[in-house]
């Protein structure tokens, strides 16, 4: 099995209903995609100096299904939110 983890820092004028739009899209995978066996996300809650703005974690039986998971028709779509309206993202991907 593959955990990945992304994290993101949002600009600070990342419009609230495209936010909106994103976290629906990104509640829609579970279940959605071959391969994808768990998706937890959800935003900061500690507001440290450290910290990050949100974070997913994805579980998948194998690498391959990371692969499909980083091209798929719902995945895909979500880019146009978070790429554009992040300072930074970072992602780990991991066996567990």
């Amino acid at each position: 099995m593959i955990r990945h983890a992304v994290l993101f820092k949002f600009k600070p004028d990342f419009p609230p209903a495209d936010k909106a739009a994103w976290i629906e899209g990104l509640s829609r995978m579970e279940g959605s995609i071959p391969g994808l066996l768990k998706l937890t996300h959800g935003e900061d809650v500690a507001k440290n100096d450290r910290s990050f703005d949100y974070a997913i974690v994805a579980d998948f039986n194998a690498l391959e299904d990371l692969e499909v998971y980083a091209t798929h028709p719902l995945h895909e779509p979500l880019k146009k939110y978070s790429f554009p309206n992040s300072e930074q993202i970072i992602a780990v991907d991991f066996p567990l």
